[in-house]
């Protein structure tokens, strides 16, 4: 029985990991154009996912964290000045050393925005701002549909399906911006509903994201972009994830206490600066990188991130929780 809690816990990454292995063998049929039209059916998913993010999104709980301008500048610019810095600073030694796709990769972790909903349960469970944590990770999901391609645009060059920055900046803004407004302008009348279905809800993203992970896998192994893939790049590409983690959870920590932020502040920057969105991430990257056969290389950094980020701090919120 325990270790079927387990997986009925873990069952999203044990998802993830199902739907790498099934698409060595079956990509024929998950692939874009695919048996399966997984190009189309995760297409409507993320709109769906982005139309209940929106419903989801109370006013009157953003409202209540607006305040506190200082919080906010400091999240913001972890999430989109100091993360973006580190490839700027070390951008050089992840192209020498990796394909190019990965080290793209690397790049794309470190410039997407904050998680919502695990950046706030985390916050939450430490007692920490939950108000503050609330706006901060929907300021930073909405600020990431601009400045994510942009920052990509200016650090690697990459250009999205419209052929310019601009364009792939309004693609994305449709993509995400406008099922979330659509589902915020429909709160009024389906938050009853909402509120009733919640469990189920909370379930349809990640079935969403492992349907996505399939298909861009698939996508990459009918395109044979993994041959110059090796288990030592995947390890060091973990090391190198956690060790990102890590110091970068020192690094508010520390910088938090710097600036006087008392412990419920220090908990929403902690949880709500160093969190990497893999929800926003998987379909901002369809339309950043549009048709590209290593689409799946440049998604296992943020892939191999977020469970580590997830598990990571879980153990940091309960040592808040006690007072630790």
């Amino acid at each position: 029985m325990d270790i079927i809690n387990k997986i009925k816990q873990q069952w999203f990454i044990l998802g993830m990991i199902l739907a790498i292995i099934l698409s060595v063998k079956t990509s024929p049929v998950g692939s874009s154009g695919g048996l399966l039209h997984l190009d189309v059916v995760t297409s409507l998913g993320i709109a769906l996912v982005f139309l209940l993010h929106g419903l989801n999104l109370s006013r009157k709980d953003i409202a209540a964290g607006m305040t506190n301008w200082r919080l906010h500048g400091f999240i913001q610019s972890t999430t989109f000045v100091v993360y973006p810095l580190l490839w700027l600073i070390f951008g050089h030694l992840f192209s020498l050393h990796m394909p190019s796709a990965l080290a793209i990769g690397f790049c794309y972790l470190l410039v997407l925005p904050s998680t919502i909903s695990s950046s706030v349960a985390m916050t939450s469970i430490a007692k920490g701002n939950v108000p503050g944590a609330i706006f901060n990770a929907s300021l930073s999901s909405i600020i990431g549909v601009f400045i994510t391609p942009l920052l990509i645009f200016v650090l690697v060059g990459i250009e999205g399906e419209s052929g310019d920055a601009i364009g792939t900046i309004v693609s994305v803004a449709k993509l995400l911006i406008l099922p979330m407004v659509i589902g915020q302008l429909l709160r009024p009348i389906l938050k009853d509903w909402l509120a009733r279905n919640k469990q189920i809800i909370n379930k349809i993203d990640k079935i969403v994201i492992i349907l996505i992970v399939y298909n861009v896998f698939c996508d990459s192994i009918e395109s044979n972009i993994w041959s110059q893939f090796s288990l030592t790049l995947l390890l060091s590409s973990v090391v190198l994830c956690f060790v990102l983690l890590l110091a970068m959870v020192h690094v508010v920590q520390w910088s938090a206490k710097k600036v006087g932020f008392n412990r419920q502040d220090e908990i929403a920057a902690v949880f709500c600066g160093t969190k990497k969105t893999l929800a926003a991430g998987v379909p901002m990257a369809k339309v950043i990188f549009a048709n590209d056969p290593s689409l799946g290389m440049i998604l296992l950094p943020i892939m191999l991130y977020h469970p580590i980020q997830i598990f990571y701090c879980a153990v940091l919120a309960d040592r808040y929780a006690k007072g630790k």
